[in-house]
């Protein structure tokens, strides 16, 4: 018999269209191991929200395997040490893996490649990152002309098939799921994200054929939190449940301003990825240097602050857009894009908090917390980033609300506004708030507050 091939998964928990799987099929029989690493990940370690979409994610990618009767390795502790010894364990030196492009991911497979025989391929974006490129050579960092040139080279090759496999004469060890208690229990709040998600590669095609019927109307609905006419595939895609190979040849020819939008989101996916390819520690920094020397508002010295801060994650601000986001985040690890944007510019602008601070809130608590495109959003939203919105260009909360007509989507995450009329939902009179907190700051006190901040800075 040959030698068994490890496969080694992160965030590619899926069957068809899985590179690594199908080249260690080809090569003899495949154990496949997931280690759950939170000591190269360090202070990136998987926050709450993270970690309870990957149990369940585990959870079915294991019973998929049971139809092979196969089943999923699991280790914890540091990846290659761990692939080391299983490896040993085995007898044999061949590694398989989809290439990941976060840092720490990058330094494990170069330590992993000194050590076993490492398999790296290309399966979790639509091309390589850093393979897009202009005509200096350089990659692109600009999105627009990324995206047109990415583009030009799709639709690309074909997804790859549910591989046949073999399995080991005998299975290594492995730890129990339940064994890292990734679900909370004490107390469990999970209980929205149960209700809203289903996990696992079944419920990411079920998602991707549900959003296909309504994709038509993508364009006029996805800015509309009360209809929400997003995929909502932003979980299953980031945790590789689902390819966008799969999604972009799913959607095909279709023509309409909403295909075409959708496409854009899926493009800009490869386009944060891109970005943290030529610039590892861009969720970290600030792209623009001058914005080091920003005088941002610092939750840590100062008590009144950080209770802004505070009042911003709990959704406790006084704007009823901003606080339904946050809401609904904390309910179901998830976010409507458009209040994203409006939630982001409302920490960064109306309260002057460093965008670090919400980038790190939303890897907690997101069960999409991707460290690309987290860190691309967040640094789109402050104009600190490599292609951004400028920093006076400042979202105003009333006047987006009422825009995208938000009414319903605040009466459901903010039901002690629920009996408010149409008018007076978005910016509740004093005498009509009851509970609900007033205004942590006047919009017109917080743009003039942000402008000459930012005019200080410049000068």
């Amino acid at each position: 018999m040959s030698s068994p091939q490890i496969v080694w998964l992160r965030r590619d928990l899926r069957l068809t269209d899985q590179p690594a799987f199908h080249a260690a099929a080809a090569c003899g029989p495949v154990v496949p191991v997931y280690v759950l690493d939170d000591e190269r990940t360090n202070d990136r370690a998987l926050g709450g929200a993270s970690r309870w979409w990957l149990h369940g994610s585990l959870e079915s990618l294991d019973a998929s395997l049971g139809r092979h009767r196969s089943k999923l390795i699991l280790r914890r502790g540091d990846a290659v040490k761990e692939l080391c010894r299983l490896a040993d364990e085995l007898g044999t030196d061949q590694v398989h893996a989809i290439r990941h492009y976060e840092p720490w991911w990058r330094k494990a497979e170069e330590a992993l490649a000194d050590k076993l025989d490492l398999h790296l391929y290309d399966g979790n974006y639509l091309l390589p990152p850093g393979t897009v490129k202009a005509g200096s050579g350089e990659p692109y960092k600009i999105y627009t002309p990324f995206a047109r040139a990415l583009a030009r080279e799709l639709p690309g090759r074909d997804p790859l098939d549910e591989p046949s496999f073999s399995n080991p004469e005998s299975w290594p060890a492995s730890d129990t799921l339940a064994d890292w208690e990734l679900e909370p229990s004490k107390p469990d709040w999970a209980g929205g994200m149960r209700d809203f998600w289903k996990r696992g590669e079944k419920a990411a095609h079920e998602r991707l054929d549900d959003f296909l019927d309504r994709i038509a109307d993508y364009e006029k609905d996805r800015n509309n939190p009360s209809t929400d006419g997003s995929s909502r595939l932003s979980p299953h895609l980031h945790w590789g449940e689902i390819s966008p190979t799969q999604v972009w040849k799913a959607v095909g020819s279709r023509r309409g301003k909403g295909a075409e939008s959708f496409r854009g989101e899926i493009i800009w996916r490869d386009y944060a990825q891109n970005v943290i390819y030529q610039f590892p520690d861009y969720p970290e920094k600030n792209y623009r240097d001058r914005f080091d020397e920003f005088s941002w508002r610092n939750p840590n010295r100062g008590h009144v602050i950080e209770s802004e801060l505070e009042a911003w994650q709990r959704g406790r601000t006084g704007y009823p857009i901003v606080d339904a986001g946050m809401r609904q985040l904390w309910a179901i690890g998830w976010m409507h894009n458009r209040v994203r944007m409006i939630a982001a510019s409302f920490l960064i602008k109306h309260l002057l908090i460093d965008w670090r601070h919400g980038e790190r809130w939303f890897w907690d608590t997101l069960v999409d917390a991707d460290y690309a495109n987290n860190g691309v959003n967040w640094q789109w939203n402050s104009g600190t980033g490599v292609d951004s919105n400028m920093f006076p260009r400042i979202m105003a909360p009333l006047t987006q609300s009422p825009k995208f007509h938000a009414e319903d989507y605040i009466r459901e995450w903010v039901p002690e506004l629920a009996g408010l009329s149409d008018e007076d939902i978005h910016d509740p009179p004093a005498e009509k708030r009851g509970d609900y907190p007033e205004k942590i700051i006047a919009h017109k006190e917080a743009r003039q507050r942000a402008l000459a901040a930012y005019r200080d800075m410049k000068d």
